[in-house]
C-alpha cells in the first residue's frame, strides 16, 4: 500500500492547485479524480468551455451587427455550430493537457477513480473497471466541487430540459431558449445562444437578475440584454413545473399576482445554482459533519471536525467560484506545512462574462446600508470614455464606494468592456487599503478602459471627475 503525506480528492481548480502547492512544499502528494479528465467542472463543463463559446458567439454577433459600422463589408455570416463546439472542445483539451503536465512536473501521483474514506487515514479508490485500490494518507483534502441544482417539479431529461453541461454540447441552435434563473450561468449561456439567433426568456423568482451583486449592475445588465439581444425577463415568477415532449417544453409559473402562466419553447435551461457534491465519499465512516445545505463544516483553517481532514471549494460555505477554491487550496497546503496564510473573503472578486462584462469586489451599497456604515460613492460611465467610443462599447459604468470619513475604498462595481480584467485593480487597491484619492492620483494610460476606474475614484473622493 502506497503512503502519502497528503491526498486530494477532486481535481478541479481547488484540488489540483492544492496538490501542486503541497508538492511544492515538499509533501508526497496524491490526487484522486473520478473522471478520466482532470480539471473538474470548471475546465471541462464550466468556466473554460463557456468562455470559449461566449467568445465565438461574440465574434458572430459583431460580424452580424457591428462590422458595417467599422467599414468592414462581408457577406451575411452563418453559424457553423458543429465547428464552434469543436473549437470549444479543443480549448478544453489544451487546458486539461496543461494540468496533466503540471501533475507530472510536480511529481504528483494521480489516481483515476472514486475516492472514499475507509477510515480517517485510509482511502479506497474504486476504478471504472470494477477494481479497487487502497492508499494511506496522513492528511486528506476534500475538493469534490458541486453539481447543478434543480427545483421541485422539474425532471431534467438532458434532452429538452437541460443543465449547463448539456447547453455546452448543443447540436442545434434553440429557437426559443427558456432559462430558469437569472444568475451568472443562465445569463452567460443565454448570451451565447441569444447572439446566435435564439429567442431567450429568463424566468427569475426574485425582482432582479444577478441578485448577489450590487443592484445597479443587475439593472444595467438587464437593460443592455434587452436592448442588444432582445432578452425577455419575467421577474418575480415562481416556476411550478416543466414538461417536455419530443420537440417542445412548457414551463409553468406563478407571476407576481399569483396568476398561473405557461411559457413554451424548444429548450429549457435550468440554471438555479449548484449544490455541494459529496456523494460516495464515505463521510459517515469517519464522522465528517455536514450542514443542512449539504456543505462540509470547517473551522477557520478549513479543517473539518476530523483533525486530519480538510475541505475546500464548492463543498464548503462561501461563493462557488473557481478562484475562491484555488485560494483555499493554497491556504490549506500552506497551513498543513506550518505556515500562517490568510484569505480575505470580502476581496474575492465576482465576474459575469456577458457583454458587457460585470465584475465586483468588496461591499455592495445594500450591504453598507445594512451595516449602517457611512459611505460615499463615485461613478463614471463608459459612454464618456474615448477608448470605449473607439471600440463601440459604451454601455455600463464603474462605481466606487469609499468610507465617508477615511476615503478607504470599500467596494468596486463595474459593468462594461473588459471589466473582468479591470476588477483586479480594485482588488489590489483594497488589499492594500487604498483610498479613492490614492487611485485617482495614479497615472492610468490613455486611452484605456481603466481610466474609468480613476475617474470614478475622482468622483468618489472629491466630486471632480475630469471627463464628465
Amino acid at each position: 500500500m502506497e503512503k502519502f503525506d497528503v491526498t486530494v480528492i477532486g481535481a478541479g481548480p481547488g484540488g489540483y492547485v492544492a496538490a501542486i502547492r503541497c508538492a511544492q512544499l515538499g509533501m508526497k502528494t496524491a490526487l484522486i479524480e473520478k473522471y478520466p479528465s482532470l480539471g473538474g467542472t470548471c475546465l471541462n463543463v464550466g468556466c473554460i468551455p463557456s468562455k470559449a463559446l461566449l467568445d465565438s458567439s461574440e465574434h458572430f454577433h459583431n460580424a452580424t451587427h457591428n462590422f458595417e459600422a467599422h467599414g468592414i463589408e462581408i457577406k451575411a455570416p452563418k453559424v457553423n455550430l458543429k465547428q464552434m463546439i469543436e473549437r470549444k472542445r479543443g480549448v478544453v483539451k489544451a487546458t486539461v493537457d496543461g494540468i496533466n503536465y503540471l501533475m507530472k512536473k510536480n511529481k504528483i501521483t494521480v489516481y483515476t477513480g472514486v475516492g472514499s474514506f475507509a477510515d480517517k487515514t485510509h482511502i479506497d479508490i474504486s476504478k471504472a473497471d470494477g477494481s479497487k485500490e487502497q492508499i494511506e494518507s496522513a492528511k486528506t483534502i476534500i475538493a469534490t466541487g458541486s453539481k447543478p441544482s434543480s427545483l421541485p417539479g422539474i425532471e431534467i431529461d438532458k434532452k429538452r430540459i437541460i443543465t449547463s453541461t448539456e447547453a455546452l454540447e448543443m447540436t442545434e441552435i434553440p429557437k426559443h431558449l427558456i432559462i430558469i434563473g437569472g444568475g451568472v450561468i443562465g445569463l452567460e449561456l443565454g448570451s451565447v445562444y441569444g447572439r446566435l439567433g435564439s429567442k431567450v426568456t429568463v424566468v427569475e423568482f426574485m425582482d432582479r437578475i444577478i441578485p448577489g451583486m450590487d443592484a445597479g449592475l443587475g439593472k444595467e445588465l438587464q437593460r443592455v440584454l434587452k436592448k442588444d439581444l432582445s432578452f425577455e425577463f419575467l421577474m418575480k415568477h415562481k416556476v411550478t413545473g416543466v414538461k417536455s415532449t419530443a420537440k417542445e417544453v412548457t414551463v409553468s409559473a406563478l407571476n407576481s399576482k399569483d396568476e398561473a402562466i405557461e411559457i413554451k419553447g424548444d429548450y429549457c435551461l435550468v440554471a438555479v445554482g449548484r449544490k455541494p457534491y459529496t456523494e460516495n465519499l464515505g463521510l459517515d465512516k469517519v464522522g465528517v459533519k455536514v450542514d443542512n445545505r449539504g456543505r462540509i463544516e470547517t473551522d477557520d483553517h478549513l479543517r473539518t471536525n476530523v483533525e486530519n481532514i480538510y475541505a475546500i471549494g464548492d463543498v464548503v460555505k462561501g461563493a462557488m467560484l473557481a478562484h475562491k477554491a484555488e485560494e483555499e487550496g493554497v491556504f490549506v497546503a500552506e497551513y498543513i506545512a506550518g505556515q500562517k496564510p490568510h484569505i480575505n473573503y470580502n476581496l474575492i472578486p465576482g465576474v459575469v462574462y456577458t457583454w458587457p462584462e460585470v465584475a465586483a469586489v468588496g461591499f455592495t451599497e445594500e450591504q453598507l446600508k445594512e451595516q449602517g456604515r457611512k459611505y460615499k460613492t463615485g461613478s463614471f460611465p463608459f459612454k464618456a470614455s474615448g477608448r470605449a467610443r473607439a471600440s463601440m462599447d459604451t454601455d455600463g459604468f464603474v462605481k466606487v464606494l469609499a468610507d465617508e470619513a477615511t476615503d478607504e475604498i470599500l467596494g468596486v462595481h463595474m459593468i462594461g468592456p473588459r471589466v473582468a480584467d479591470m476588477i483586479a485593480e480594485g482588488v489590489v487597491a483594497m488589499e492594500f487599503r487604498a483610498s479613492a484619492e490614492d487611485i485617482s492620483r495614479m497615472s492610468h494610460a490613455h486611452p484605456t478602459f481603466t481610466e474609468n476606474m480613476k475617474e470614478a475614484c475622482l468622483d468618489a473622493t472629491a466630486k471632480r471627475p475630469i471627463h464628465m
